[in-house]
């Protein structure tokens, strides 16, 4: 059966011509434009320089591989059996963590990830939350920090015959997020492969040049470099190549962006295979835990949080993740209540059982679209991690400014995304409820620092918003609208998200009507602003106000600045509140 034969074969050269009518049309191209010029118009870029096309054909999909089926990109040889579902703990009382951890293994959690340590639970307290835990079927992952050895010494101590997990050593990982590094843990490899082989002992943490604001090729090559250093120094030890290798566990962000997730997971299963290949290891496979991205998590509107994490689980997923965790909504507030976490559970498991996710092998494989993303992103980390070893491997990359100074570029390009609402933030950028109780969480424990920064998203979003709620009343902006509601609602709407996304209330009215103390923004159609925007700023200055704005683009006398879309939203919000009064002050 020939798929869609009774209607005649598309042609690219017809597709560009039907986009370069549209475009004509709005006036982003014109009849001189080419059509190759066409279709590079709606062309974008990721943070890595990978071109992302508006259409992809069998023409953009990359030569197959001949990888067996159980090394495509994105499977699992485990697929029927769906991924592990990981739930985080990081309390540090005892008879809060406890049950909470049994409570989630009783209801759809498969292993337990425990943040242990100063930064989480302390690890003399580390039997007593795990009492009731059968290890041998729910495997326990370990992420002490500097405590590592303390940690996963107090584990093998309680560890039955059979027991699962990983003690989570990851120095060059620690170097990077705190500053300092600590030597590999060889002699604890050795043992774990003497006397565990349920265990694993590294877990090489990609996560944290994520955290840090860097793009997905920076944190597939950062985390390629470490696992190469740890094979390095464990085969140096004495152990085989395949015996270092089983004691690598990969862990990577996945974000709300599922085609870049998706394309990630698969491409660091490839640039895996390649080490392998080069390493003489039997098994090219590796083991992947993917976690949603703490960066992309919001404080405000923290619910939306419930949808970014599904979208982001639902890539990990597609990507042939091994084991997932989805972050609680709350994460961003503190310690994460019951609540929130059985909707982290729930979200794994609506996928897994009622989406039947984990039932198809690598189920984004065959996607034009995927496949070269795939492809590109893997040449991309490769450049990377080749750079990383080529200036003296990771150690010496995070010493000598190498990996601070790419992830510092791409967080500002990523940034400038976000202060043009380029990459909007819905509940914070986009569409904020200033009027929002958020939920009372219990403080966590402070997190590791002093090394690559932790950056979040929201991040200047959030410092406008704080200012704002610190102000004895909110401050106020007044919209001042010029003709009939049809035709200023637009830009009235506009102009109050725009600036309620720093904290900033509205108040809607003519010119003539304006109290008087607040800064003003004009809003209504090009026709009316020709007709009579330098009037109403006239008024309106005449009437107090210190500033005035118009909503849309032209210069009109008595005018200070424009908003529009694409506008720099958070250096307009800072320069309202420079010069916007509080509403008390105003009085």
């Amino acid at each position: 059966m020939e798929l869609a034969a009774a209607f005649p074969p598309a042609e690219r050269e017809r597709w560009r011509e039907l986009l370069k009518g549209v475009l004509r049309k709005s006036g982003a191209a014109t009849d001189e434009t080419s059509l190759d010029a066409v279709e590079e118009l709606l062309t974008g870029q990721s943070y890595d320089g990978v071109p992302i096309a508006p259409l992809y054909t069998a023409d953009e999909a990359p030569a197959s591989r001949p990888f067996p089926a159980y090394l495509r990109d994105g499977a699992r040889d485990d697929t029927l059996a769906g991924w592990d579902v990981r739930q985080r703990h990081a309390d540090p009382r005892p008879e809060v963590t406890g049950p909470a951890i049994l409570a989630d293994l009783e209801s759809g959690a498969t292993s337990v990830w425990l943040t242990v340590g100063t930064a989480g639970i302390p690890v003399p307290l580390l039997g007593k939350v795990l009492e009731g835990v059968l290890t041998d079927l729910a495997p326990v992952v370990i992420d002490a920090g500097p405590q590592t050895r303390q940690a996963a010494e107090a584990f093998l101590k309680i560890a039955v015959p059979g027991t699962l997990g990983n003690l989570g050593a990851d120095p060059l990982g620690l170097a990077a997020r705190t500053g300092f590094l600590v030597p590999t843990p060889v002699d604890l490899a050795r043992q774990v492969v003497a006397d565990h082989p349920g265990i694993r002992t590294f877990t090489v943490d990609g996560t944290v040049y994520h955290d840090a604001g860097g793009s997905d090729a920076q944190e597939l090559g950062a985390a390629l470099a470490a696992a190469v250093a740890y094979l390095r120094e464990l085969t140096e030890a004495g152990l085989s190549a395949d015996e270092a290798a089983g004691q690598l566990e990969f862990r990577y962000a996945a974000n709300a962006d599922q085609f870049a997730t998706i394309a990630k997971l698969r491409a660091a299963r490839r640039l895996w295979a390649r080490v392998a290949e080069v390493s003489t290891i039997s098994d090219p496979s590796c083991r992947i835990h993917a976690v949603t991205s703490s960066a992309m998590m919001t404080r405000r509107d923290p619910w939306v949080n419930m949808l970014r994490t599904t979208i982001a689980c639902f890539a990990a997923g597609v990507g042939g993740a091994d084991s997932v965790t989805v972050q609680p909504f709350d994460a961003r507030l503190g310690l994460p209540d019951g609540f929130s976490r059985r909707i982290a559970r729930n979200t794994q498991t609506l996928l897994l059982e009622e989406a039947s996710l984990a039932r198809v092998v690598d189920p984004a494989g065959g996607s034009w679209y995927v496949e070269r993303l795939t492809e590109e992103l893997a040449r991309s980390a490769w450049a990377f991690f080749v750079e990383i070893e080529r200036s003296g491997g990771l150690a010496a990359a995070l010493q000598n400014g190498l990996i601070e100074t790419a992830v510092a570029d791409t967080w500002s390009l990523r940034r400038k995304d976000l202060a043009r609402r380029k990459a909007p933030l819905t509940g914070v950028s986009e569409f904020p409820n200033l009027a929002e109780t958020l939920p009372i969480r219990d403080t966590a424990p402070e997190a590791l620092s002093g090394g690559l920064p932790a950056v979040h998203y929201d991040l200047d979003y959030e410092d406008l918003r704080a200012w704002a709620d610190e102000q004895p009343e909110r401050p106020q902006v007044y919209l001042a609208t010029l003709g009939p509601v049809a035709v200023h609602t637009a830009r009235a709407s506009f102009a109050a998200n725009l600036l309620q996304a720093g904290g900033f209330a509205t108040v809607t009215g003519t010119p003539e009507d304006f109290p008087g103390g607040f800064a003003a923004v004009i809003c209504s159609s090009d026709k009316l602003y020709a007709e009579g925007a330098a009037d109403a700023a006239a008024t309106l200055k005449a009437k107090g106000a210190g500033t005035v704005w118009l909503a849309g683009k032209g210069g009109f006398d008595g005018v200070d600045g424009n908003l529009f879309a694409g506008c720099n939203a958070v250096e307009i919000l800072n320069a309202f509140k420079a010069a916007v009064p509080t509403s008390k002050e105003a009085q």
